[in-house]
């Protein structure tokens, strides 16, 4: 069980409003053998996600901010390279939040870390579809909400990861689907997918467009909303819910790098007369769901009835412009960075 080293990445500097290369500093660490309870394992792939940027302020959340200096984390698969702990064994593939570096020992709990079933599915689908992305579509859309077979569907981000698999879960439950991308390839992207609807924002030209394009895919207007964007995207759906209609809140991409006041819905008295559901919700807190959302999903990947895509960039070195390329739209389907 020998020592190893590590590459790693830490802020620098905390951002002030999109982040940039050198708010990121490279450090190379050394990685100890394991001791008891511990194991080592080498990083073979990592993700980068949009609620990292919430983490970069330094300010109270769900989860605490990341600091100057110290390695980030972040959700990573890889591979157990020695081991001193009972459940693992030498070989054994894991996930874990040890992310943003190639090695890492410490005890399995201490990184939330934990082995991944032998599902038929490559080591990267565990950081999309079938990992944290996967699991928040799942949970967000069929617990948070309620969507009913026959429900119409808007789905906003539709071509990340997330709001990639909420599209198909979506037409898998024979719900009619309304998918907002940015620019013709990610639209065809959502269409062929099985959107029934795909609005492309970039030409839509802000919400007075987006509740023009909405209403004549939706002219009933619409029973749910799944939110990666907000902004705009959040008031026109607002426009066009139908009473009862239930908002799914997993993300506000558009607010991430806000630097000024952001502004609200101005429509949100709406929320009262339509009796609208606005819930937002955390991924872990829905844990418990993650045994059935393993076993759909290996079942609805094997049946071609989900299908998903992914934006990687090679070796570490390239972590920092993997997360950057998120604000941008640089990625279709999920964004990761391969290791190995």
């Amino acid at each position: 069980m020998a020592n190893m080293t590590s590459t790693e990445w830490a802020l620098a500097e905390r951002p002030v409003g999109m982040p940039k290369l050198s708010d990121f500093q490279k450090k190379t660490v050394d990685v100890a053998a394991p001791g008891d309870g511990e194991i080592q394992v080498q990083n073979e792939w990592m993700s980068v996600d949009p609620y990292m940027r919430g983490r970069m302020y330094d300010r109270e959340s769900y989860v605490p901010p990341f600091q100057i200096g110290e390695t980030m984390q972040g959700g990573a698969v890889g591979r157990v390279t020695a081991s001193n702990h009972p459940d693992y064994k030498e070989g054994d593939l894991v996930s874990s939040m040890a992310g943003w570096r190639t090695a890492w020992t410490a005890k399995p709990e201490a990184v939330m870390a934990q082995k991944l079933p032998d599902v038929g599915l490559p080591e990267s689908a565990f950081l999309g579809i079938a990992g944290m992305p996967g699991l928040t579509a799942y949970a967000g859309i069929l617990r948070v909400a309620e969507l009913k077979e026959g429900d119409t569907v808007f789905v906003s981000g539709a071509a990340g990861a997330v709001g990639s698999t909420v599209v198909q879960i979506a037409k898998i439950k024979n719900c009619t689907v309304i998918g907002s991308a940015g620019g013709q390839e990610k639209c065809d992207f959502v269409k062929s997918l099985g959107a029934d609807h795909v609005i492309d924002y970039k030409a839509a030209g802000g919400f007075q467009g987006l509740v023009k394009a909405l209403k004549e895919a939706s002219p009933k207007g619409i029973d749910v909303y799944f939110d990666n964007v907000g902004g705009d995207h959040l008031t026109a759906a607002i426009e066009c819910a139908r009473p009862m209609a239930r908002f799914a809140e997993c993300g506000m991409i558009a607010q991430y790098n806000e630097t000024g006041q952001p502004t609200g819905p101005h429509n949100i008295i709406q929320v009262v007369g339509k009796q609208l559901k606005i819930q937002g919700f955390i991924v872990s807190t829905h844990a418990d769901m993650q045994p059935a959302f393993f076993k759909d999903m290996a079942e609805w990947i094997s049946s071609g009835q989900v299908k998903y895509e992914e934006t990687v960039m090679e070796g570490i070195d390239k972590a920092p412009d993997a997360f950057l390329g998120l604000f941008s739209g640089a990625n279709k389907g999920k964004m990761l960075v391969k290791l190995g």
